[in-house]
């Protein structure tokens, strides 16, 4: 049964000239593209399976990232179902030369398992064995309501 601490994911993405939109700073698109990269990646190890994007929940911009900004972006399981496996998003405005961050996003994706004909498979229990894991999953259930 895998831990939350072991879906748990961390990327950064350099933001350049060709991801910025008419205000020079991360178009909301590309950030979106690099949430749903990075939760998938964060689904498919729990899942052990192919996992499809099946909802984006509410994805609030609430700052930007200025084109050199570096982009970092968070992912973890917080949640699973039958087939269905839930993805908690952050992500920060990080400086890349003092390291300062500023959050600008968070979110939560839905995710299903499939197998090679497309068809949904079940995903295993979430397992929470730490401290920090429990502090993870239960700063997501703050936000959800």
């Amino acid at each position: 049964m895998p831990t939350l601490l072991e879906t748990h994911i961390r990327n950064r993405f350099r933001v350049q000239p060709n991801h910025a939109n008419n205000n020079d700073t991360l178009h909301g698109g590309n950030l979106m593209k690099w949430l749903d990269e990075v939760s998938a990646m964060s689904a498919m190890r729990f899942a052990g399976e192919t996992c499809v994007t099946a909802r984006v929940n509410e994805l609030d911009f609430e700052r930007p990232i200025q084109i050199g900004d570096t982009a970092l972006v968070e992912a973890y399981v917080y949640d699973a179902g039958r087939t269905s496996v839930h993805v908690a998003l952050r992500a920060w405005r990080e400086e890349p030369r003092s390291g300062e961050t500023e959050k600008t996003t968070e979110s939560t994706f839905t995710f299903v398992a499939i197998d090679e004909n497309g068809e949904k498979v079940p995903v295993p229990d979430l397992s929470v064995e730490s401290e920090e894991g429990a502090r993870l999953r239960d700063r997501v259930h703050e936000f959800d309501s």
